[in-house]
């Protein structure tokens, strides 16, 4: 089952469940999706579908800290309900050791000397680790390593 698939059978379970908050976040996950394939004119795959929950989940957590700093704990706390239905379709997480050796491996086999040669280090490990990690980290790890 595609995840798109899986996706369309949580909205499903969440209408017969009569989970209204729940069945609010999968139809925006879903109506995100569909707004991308129209957008694009294709057919979006696992992958595709993945960046756009990836997306989601990056505007649920810099909402979470807007919402905080301004005293709004009510609309605080309904994103962080949105953002524990979206991680659930996220690909699983890559442990700080597989990190750290994804890291070690760009910046050899791109020869990275220093901070000028961040961008293709970045290029390596997002490859390997899309949607398995929080890039804004990593960057900040390839950083610390290129400064040595």
């Amino acid at each position: 089952m595609s995840l798109k698939e899986r996706i369309s059978e949580d909205m499903k379970a969440a209408m017969r469940a009569r989970e209204a908050d729940r069945l609010s976040a999968v139809r925006m996950l879903l109506a995100a999706v569909k707004q991308r394939e129209v957008d694009e004119r294709i057919v979006l795959d696992d992958v595709q579908v993945a960046s756009v929950v990836e997306r989601l989940v990056k505007q649920r957590r810099d909402s979470i800290t807007q919402f905080e700093a301004g005293g709004r704990q009510d609309l605080a706390d309904r994103e962080k309900f949105e953002l524990s239905v979206l991680v659930a379709y996220l690909p699983a997480q890559a442990d700080p050791a597989e990190v750290a050796a994804v890291i070690d491996a760009a910046i050899a086999e791109c020869g990275a000397s220093g901070p000028q040669d961040m961008g293709k280090v970045m290029a390596l490990v997002k490859s390997r680790l899309a949607g398995r990690a929080d890039m804004a980290a990593i960057s900040g790890q390839v950083k610390n390593r290129l400064a040595r």
